[in-house]
């Protein structure tokens, strides 16, 4: 996901006081060469990227595991003395030699798209062969939300036809309700609540189709139940991504200038509309089924009364695995992303092993999450008996970049009791907490406390902001520059510079937010009329419960 660092102060955070009365007397100090240490096994070229189900995931797993195993924690797989818990999966991969793309429009004729070049084909969960024609309908952002006074679906029946939509959301929405709608994830299931039968997203965010390329020459991923496949829409015949240049193509086929279009959706106005396109599209999949394992550790609370409930910290241990060679290196290590994190999850699991606060503490590393968050949403609906009644998640992703950052995002924090808690943790380690300086990367529903957040837990990911300690350092085009050089590539490994200092700093923010919400007697709650706390936290009393 993202990341940021500075030394001096490291002394005299250790030796703040507690953040609360029944903390004890300090903070268990992180040690950056602790850290330093798991990156860099985590990283190493021989685990050849961690790709969930890989070998080389598996002894990541077994890595993890066997340190929780160290330090006295308790398995929490869900077998007996198990620290796994097996993730089943089905990969799909395109056949693009036989899938094909044909898409007719008036004033335009029939367009033969190629895969990989005007349109990228998604391949089928759920069959071998499938075939779609069906009109096309542009329906905007394909979004829904009544209590944000936006209907794109207003007036409009798509059963049985394709619907277009762009990629992201109004600019007017809240920055956490731009990532939640914006999601593809969100528009496929509104789409296929509707009637549906097809998907067409147009391409019209910040991603370079280089990337969105390199991405779909790689096998997707998602986690499966006997024969169902967790977000495969079954009444979906095909779905495709249009680049721009053909996404404009069938806009303006509808009668509309795309880039008036483009404007009046920002703008929040009805752009919605029968395009008088049909899509024909010929899917052929190949499938394999297979399991990767997340590793859950537990700390029993210290607490008869409370040890029941559990905070769980969480972070990836998974990567990119083997790919597309980037200066001669085909390894993407993922040292940032996110063996940063899992190292922080190792930190904190020591840190308090022999400290334990009145609630129980689940560490829990997860795999499938650069495929989809799969991981965290198996466990998130699946968690064992072990890990107790799930109260909050810290999630640890990728330690702000490790860099020098004066201040922190809690994201997700303004939706329940946990960013009050973040705000305390931060004001007394001297760290300012600041409103996210980046919501058009949506890093709320990209990384694995939105799992948890849509079981109705209340979640928060602690991210560096743009203000640094070290003064005329420019942190905001640091995080630019990793983003378009680092990110997802084979340089995201031990030979890129890494500000361990910075990420103990932030280690220890995560510690004390997480200890503080397993010590106090309330447990977190969602704010009074948030969103996701009313769409998928508890049920008022009386109502029936959310499935």
């Amino acid at each position: 996901m993202r990341l940021r660092g500075a030394c001096a102060l490291l002394a005299a955070l250790c030796a703040l006081p507690a953040a609360a009365e029944n903390l004890g007397d300090a903070l268990p100090p992180i040690a950056p060469r602790v850290l330093g240490a798991h990156i860099r096994f985590l990283a190493d070229d021989l685990l050849e990227g961690r790709a969930t189900g890989s070998s080389g995931y598996v002894i990541a797993a077994r890595y993890v595991a066997t340190q929780m195993e160290a330090l006295g924690l308790q398995p929490a797989g869900g077998g007996a003395g198990a620290y796994f818990q097996q993730v089943p999966l089905r990969e799909a991969t395109l056949d693009a030699g036989r899938s094909w793309m044909r898409l007719t429009v008036p004033g335009a004729g029939t367009l033969d798209l190629k895969h990989g070049e005007q349109a990228l084909i998604a391949p089928s969960f759920l069959r071998a062969e499938d075939d779609l024609d069906a009109p096309v309908v542009f329906v905007g952002y394909g979004i829904s939300a009544p209590a944000q006074e936006h209907d794109d679906y207003a007036g409009l029946d798509v059963r049985g036809k394709v619907v277009a939509v762009m990629q992201g959301a109004p600019v007017r929405f809240k920055d956490v309700l731009r990532a939640h709608y914006g999601s593809t994830r969100q528009k496929a299931e509104e789409a296929a609540a509707r009637g549906a039968v097809g998907l067409l997203v147009l391409a019209t965010g910040r991603a370079p189709w280089a990337r969105l390329v390199q991405r779909a020459q790689e096998p997707a991923m998602r986690w499966r139940d006997g024969s169902a496949v967790e977000g495969a829409q079954a009444q979906f015949h095909g779905q495709a991504l249009l680049g721009a240049s053909t996404a404009d193509r069938l806009l303006a086929g509808g009668g509309r200038t795309p880039a008036d279009v483009y404007h009046d959706a920002e703008a929040g106005k009805p752009v919605s509309f029968a395009t008088g396109a049909q899509l024909r599209l010929h899917t052929v999949s190949r499938h394999r089924d297979l399991e990767s394992p997340n590793v859950a550790a537990l700390l029993p609370g210290s607490d008869p009364a409370l040890r029941a409930e559990t905070v769980v910290f969480s972070a990836h241990l998974d990567h990119l695995g083997v790919g597309e060679a980037v200066d001669g290196d085909r390894i993407y290590n993922g040292a940032v992303d996110n063996a940063s994190g899992v190292a922080a999850l190792l930190a904190v699991a020591q840190a308090l092993a022999a400290h334990p606060p009145r609630r129980s503490l689940l560490f829990l590393a997860v795999t499938g999450e650069e495929q989809g968050l799969l991981g965290s949403d198996y466990f998130a609906r699946h968690a064992p008996a072990a890990a107790g009644t799930l109260v909050a998640d810290v999630n640890m992703d990728s330690l702000g970049l490790l860099l020098p950052c004066a201040d922190v995002v809690a994201v997700g924090g303004d939706s329940s009791t946990l960013g009050d808690t973040a705000r305390r943790a931060a004001q007394r380690l001297g760290v300012e907490v600041s409103p996210d300086p980046t919501p058009e990367q949506a890093l709320f529903v990209r990384s694995d406390q939105y799992s948890f957040v849509r079981r109705g837990v209340p979640s928060v990911f602690l991210n560096c902001g743009f203000k640094s300690r070290e003064p005329g350092r420019d942190i905001g085009h640091e995080f630019e520059q990793w983003l378009r050089t680092v990110y997802h590539s084979p340089q995201d490994d031990m030979a890129h510079p890494l500000d361990l200092e910075a990420a103990a700093r932030l280690t220890r923010l995560n510690l004390l937010v997480g200890e503080m919400v397993a010590d106090e007697g309330p447990r977190p709650r969602w704010r009074e009329g948030d969103f996701f706390g009313t769409t998928f936290g508890p049920a008022p009393a009386g109502a029936a419960a959310r499935p």
